[in-house]
């Protein structure tokens, strides 16, 4: 099968128009066009159904199409892994967590690693889905939870705790809870335990939500629990890894606390040698060790 036919054909597929196809490949329409009824011809099959809004993929079209974009993310790890040199770090890393994660712990720790290694793109994908590695659609993943893909190598980095926090503005004007009782006369403020999440953290939630404590406000991340907290709406079910870069939270009800919650980071096996997944790896290692190291110096709160 003629590649260059099947090149043409993935950029026409993944674009959904000859026209956009060919302003990436640097081809006109008529050359574009050419090479797909080429490649129709001597597949004797049609691959697009073609109208007015663009082309849409016929079952055969689909099916080859599959097998082009594995083709293109294998393509894209062995080109990763030739650039990658011994002594330098470049290019693009794609890098996936949770969004309360990436977005509380992560991105506030990136400038350190753009001083050490200015040429690495990161590309940050924050979602609660967990993306496949073996196929490539991330290069790099920390999950809160122990990934189950095989091929893939893994790093524990530490464990976290879901707690209860509160602002102390909102402590002093509504008083601090004693009990489990006590927080039916407070504000909680906590993710929903229908959402997306660790199951430890919706475990707590529903917990308290048994004992007759009237969540104020839900949201579907913990972002949106911490605004909540910091502009003293309530008491937050929260990581307690915010407590290093949020030193006015106070936990409130120190017994009240999920069970252990693993941090793992994990990659594809054929990724082992990368430059830039070491630069990454290594990084996050040092940044948990410093963060585990302020914990076991502060005061127990």
């Amino acid at each position: 099968m003629d590649w260059d036919k099947l090149r043409i054909f993935h950029a026409v597929a993944d674009a959904g128009s000859l026209t956009h196809a060919g302003d990436q490949l640097h081809l006109s329409q008529s050359a574009v066009s050419r090479q797909v009824r080429g490649l129709e011809e001597s597949l004797n099959t049609t691959l697009f159904h073609r109208h007015a809004r663009g082309l849409i993929l016929t079952e055969q079209g689909e099916l080859l199409f599959d097998a082009t974009r594995a083709m293109v993310k294998r393509l894209d790890a062995a080109t990763a892994r030739i650039r990658d040199s011994e002594e330098e770090v470049f290019g693009e890393l794609r890098v996936t967590t949770t969004i309360g994660f990436g977005t509380l712990w992560l991105v506030p720790r990136l400038p350190q690693f753009y001083e050490k290694y200015p040429d690495l793109k990161i590309n940050l994908m924050l979602e609660e889905r967990v993306l496949d590695l073996p196929m490539r659609e991330a290069d790099v993943a920390i999950r809160m939870k122990e990934p189950s893909q095989a091929d893939l190598i893994r790093k524990r980095l530490m464990s976290v705790h879901m707690r209860l926090y509160a602002s102390s503005a909102y402590l002093e004007k509504h008083g601090t809870p004693q009990n489990i009782d006590d927080l039916a006369e407070h504000r909680l403020i906590c993710q929903n335990p229908r959402s997306a999440q660790v199951s430890s953290g919706a475990k707590l939630v529903s917990d308290l939500i048994a004992n007759k404590v009237p969540p104020l406000l839900t949201v579907n991340n913990y972002f949106g629990v911490l605004q909540g907290v910091l502009h003293n709406l309530g008491v937050g079910a929260l990581p307690e890894y915010l407590v290093y870069d949020f030193p006015n939270l106070v936990r409130v009800l120190p017994e009240v606390e999920s069970v252990e919650v693993p941090v793992f980071l994990a990659y594809p096996e054929e990724l082992r040698h990368s430059q830039r997944i070491v630069a990454f790896r290594d990084f996050v290692q040092e940044e948990i060790f410093a963060y585990r190291k302020s914990l076991r110096d502060q005061p127990v709160r």
